[in-house]
């Protein structure tokens, strides 16, 4: 059973930088789409990134681009999403979520494996 942790989410002022984790357990992520969600109060949860572990291509969400970057470190079996120029409307919960997948990445894939989330807050 694959197991999902995030970390690294706390209360950032706007324009600073903070980086998640999402570390995996149970099973490698060896042909894995690894994505980063959120969710503000209120609001639909928002896919922001992907990442793919046999290929290594990436998904951006517009919102993000430019700004947020997705990596995955096959030693630590972790998805890392540095996130860069903060903005107040990037505070939400930030979930990563996993499924097998041996293609690119695209965005809207049905994910079977989450985490409990982190809380990014941007405020001054």
């Amino acid at each position: 059973q694959l197991q999902l942790v995030e970390s690294g989410g706390g209360l950032v002022q706007p324009g600073g930088s903070l980086r998640l984790s999402c570390a995996a357990s149970g099973r490698t992520l060896d042909y894995y789409a690894i994505g980063w969600f959120r969710q503000a109060p209120g609001k639909e949860r928002e896919q922001v990134s992907c990442i793919s572990s046999r290929d290594g291509s990436t998904y951006y969400a517009d919102s993000v681009k430019g700004r947020f970057t997705i990596t995955f470190d096959n030693a630590k079996n972790t998805v890392f999403l540095q996130m860069n120029s903060l903005k107040p409307e990037d505070t939400a919960v930030y979930y990563c979520a996993a499924t097998k997948w041996w293609g690119m990445v695209v965005p809207g894939l049905e994910y079977d494996s989450w985490g409990q989330g982190t809380q990014v807050t941007v405020s001054s």
